[in-house]
C-alpha cells in the first residue's frame, strides 16, 4: 500500500498547483505578451512550462523519495515582463538559454553556493524589489478604471493575510472572478477547450540580451527561488543533494526554452504544502504529494491553450490586480531584506532605484545596471 496515492496526496498536490497558477500565471501571461507572443506562442509557453514542471516534479521526487516540487520562476517572469519589451522573440529565447545554461553549470559543477556568495543578498533582494515594483503599483493604477473589482480583491487579500490563510491568493482570484462575472466583464466567448501545440522558436544570441535579460534572470532565479527552495527542503528534514536538483532544472530549461520554457527552479511556498503533515503524517511518504502535483502540472500544461484563452477573456484590471497582489508579500520581504543591514543599505537603495527606474543603456536592461551600480557603491563604501 505504501506505493499508492492517498486522498491527502492528491489534495496537497492539487492545492500546490492551484496556488501556483492563480498566484503567478497572470505574470507569465504578461511576460509572454511583452515578448510579442500571440495566442499560439502563449499556449506553447504554458505547455512547455507545464510539461517541464510535471516531469521534474515526478522524476526527481520518485528518484530521491523526497517531495521535490519545481516551478516556473515567478520573479523571473516579472523581470521578463519588463525586460523583454521591444526584444525579438528569438533573442528572448536566446536569453532564456543563457540563464538555463548558467543554472545547469551551477548544478553540474556544484558552484551553486560559491556563486551566490559573490552576489550580496541585500543587492539581490533590492534588484528583485525593483523588478516587482511596477506590478505592485499596477494594482492601484487599476483602481481608476475598476474600483469595485480591485477594492474587493484587496479586502479579501488583507483579510486572508490577517488570518494567515494559505488560500489567500486563490480566494482573492475567486472573488475577482465573481465580481467580474456579475458585472459582465468576462468575455466567455473567447474561452475555448483545446490542447496546446508546441511552437518552436529558433534562438538568436546577442550580448545585450544575454547581459540585460539572461544574467539577471539567472541571478533572480537562483537567489529568490532556488535558495528558498532548498531552505524549505532542509527545514522539513530532507537532505536531498542540492546540485543534482539545480542541474536537472537547468537542463530542463535548455530543452524547453525554444518552446517557451523560460526557466525552471525549486519551489518554496507551494513546496511547503506538499511537505506539510496534511499531505501525509509520514514524512517518508510526502514525496507522493509532489508526484501528484507533477501529474496536475502535466494536465494543465496540455491544456495550455485553454488556460491562455481564459486569461485573454478576463478584464485586464483583474489580471493586473491578481499579478500585483500575489507579489505584494514578495515585494515587502525583498525590501526588508535589502535594507536590513545598514552597512549595505546605500548599495541596496541604489540597486532598487536604478532597477525600478527602467534605465536601459547600450541595449541592456535596468536590472543589470541596478546590480552593477549597487556593487560599485559597495566598493566605494566597503563594509
Amino acid at each position: 500500500m505504501g506505493r499508492f496515492f492517498g486522498l491527502s496526496h492528491l489534495s496537497a498536490g492539487f492545492i500546490a498547483v492551484l496556488v501556483g497558477y492563480t498566484s503567478s500565471a497572470a505574470i507569465v501571461f504578461q511576460a509572454a505578451t511583452a515578448a510579442g507572443a500571440g495566442p499560439a506562442h502563449i499556449s506553447s509557453w504554458l505547455l512547455a512550462l507545464g510539461l517541464g514542471m510535471g516531469v521534474t516534479c515526478i522524476g526527481l521526487s520518485l528518484y530521491y523519495r523526497s517531495p521535490v516540487l519545481t516551478a516556473w520562476s515567478t520573479p523571473g517572469a516579472a523581470l521578463l515582463a519588463t525586460g523583454l519589451s521591444g526584444l525579438p522573440m528569438s533573442e528572448a529565447i536566446g536569453a532564456f538559454l543563457v540563464a538555463s545554461a548558467l543554472i545547469t553549470l551551477c548544478g553540474v559543477t556544484g558552484w551553486f553556493e560559491t556563486i551566490m556568495k559573490h552576489v550580496p543578498k541585500p543587492l539581490a533582494a533590492a534588484m528583485l524589489a525593483g523588478v516587482l515594483l511596477r506590478f505592485g503599483m499596477e494594482v492601484f493604477v487599476s483602481l481608476r478604471t475598476q474600483p469595485g473589482l480591485v477594492a474587493l480583491m484587496l479586502v479579501i487579500y488583507l483579510a486572508g493575510r490577517r488570518l494567515n490563510s494559505r488560500y489567500t491568493i486563490p480566494l482573492t482570484f475567486l472573488g475577482g472572478l465573481i465580481w467580474a462575472t456579475q458585472g459582465g466583464l468576462i468575455h466567455f466567448e473567447a474561452v475555448s477547450l483545446s490542447l496546446a501545440q508546441p511552437l518552436f522558436t529558433a534562438p538568436t544570441f546577442s550580448l545585450s540580451a544575454a547581459i540585460g535579460v539572461g544574467l539577471p534572470l539567472f541571478i533572480v532565479t537562483m537567489a529568490s527561488q532556488n535558495v528558498p527552495g532548498m531552505a524549505v527542503l532542509r527545514a522539513n528534514g530532507y537532505r536531498t543533494p542540492v546540485s543534482p536538483l539545480i542541474g536537472w532544472t537547468g537542463f530542463t530549461g535548455l530543452l524547453l526554452a525554444p518552446f517557451g520554457g523560460y526557466q525552471f527552479n525549486l519551489a518554496a511556498i507551494t513546496a511547503a504544502i506538499c511537505m506539510s503533515p496534511e499531505a501525509d503524517q509520514n514524512p517518508e511518504r510526502r514525496y507522493l504529494a509532489a508526484v501528484c502535483a507533477g501529474i496536475f502540472y502535466l494536465i494543465t500544461g496540455l491544456l495550455g491553450a485553454t488556460v491562455a484563452s481564459v486569461f485573454s477573456a478576463l478584464p485586464k484590471e483583474l489580471v493586473a490586480a491578481i499579478a500585483g497582489i500575489a507579489l505584494l508579500g514578495t515585494i515587502a520581504n525583498s525590501l526588508s531584506a535589502a535594507l536590513l543591514d545598514e552597512r549595505e543599505r546605500d548599495g541596496a537603495l541604489i540597486t532598487f532605484l536604478v532597477t525600478a527606474s527602467g534605465l536601459a543603456l547600450l541595449g541592456i536592461g535596468s536590472a543589470f545596471w541596478g546590480l552593477l551600480f549597487g556593487l560599485a557603491v559597495l566598493k566605494i563604501n566597503p563594509r
